[in-house]
């Protein structure tokens, strides 16, 4: 692909992938590439090259005489997504411990902060944006480059479906806070590896099984 080309397939990408991940562009949506293209100032070509990317993240579908849409969220999308982000996000944090410094820590209990804080005026959309700035302030130091991207993948799925999930789960916020202090403790002892990987991992699993029974489906396997 021409650098021009691939330059306005990730501008198209970017402006798109924001606006699912907010909200602005909801399940179901359609995307008009040439609507985005004009909106964009290019052709359609790069912008069908986005809309392939986001198709491979999970958060646009292909449905038959409609073309491209906003992913559906569902309930086996999120189980298979929370299910594998449990075990991988659980690993990245237990990996990224022995590396995040004093100011890390700080940041990360400010954002905690900051979450409990709105929990007064509650706003999905709010919580979600904290939220995933809590968590990579504890994974993003993860030494294993694998892993990591597997974690962004695993976000990239999630970010689209986590105001959802905040909106039919409100009062797991407050447990997720009150876990995220926790977790804190955990990474400031500078307890073992395995014990602040399963803190992570179950800080995941407990988000997943509350949404499942909010949906009446049973609790995830693992």
């Amino acid at each position: 692909m021409p650098a021009a080309t691939a330059s306005k397939s990730q501008r198209a990408y970017e402006l798109l992938h924001r606006r699912i991940s907010a909200g602005e562009l909801v399940p179901g949506y359609r995307l008009v590439l040439g609507t985005i293209a004009a909106e964009l100032g290019c052709s359609t070509v790069p912008v069908r090259e986005a809309i392939r990317r986001l198709e491979a993240e999970g958060l646009v579908a292909f449905e038959p005489n409609v073309g491209a849409t906003v992913a559906s969220v569902d309930a086996e999308l999120y189980l298979h997504t929370m299910q594998t982000l449990s075990v991988i996000e659980g690993a990245a944090t237990a990996l990224a411990a022995p590396l995040l410094t004093p100011e890390d820590l700080a940041r990360a209990r400010a954002l905690n902060a900051d979450l409990r804080a709105s929990l007064a005026d509650f706003d999905p959309r709010r919580f979600t944006e904290l939220n995933n700035r809590f968590h990579a302030a504890v994974y993003e130091r993860c030494p294993n480059p694998h892993i990591l991207d597997l974690v962004h993948r695993g976000w990239n799925r999630l970010n689209a479906m986590r105001a959802s999930s905040f909106s039919h789960i409100p009062g797991r916020a407050r447990q997720s806070v009150a876990e995220h202090d926790a977790l804190l403790d955990l990474l400031e002892a500078r307890a073992p590896a395995a014990e602040i990987e399963r803190a992570a991992r179950a800080h995941r699993t407990n988000t997943l099984n509350a949404y499942l029974a909010a949906g009446g489906h049973p609790p995830s396997a693992i």
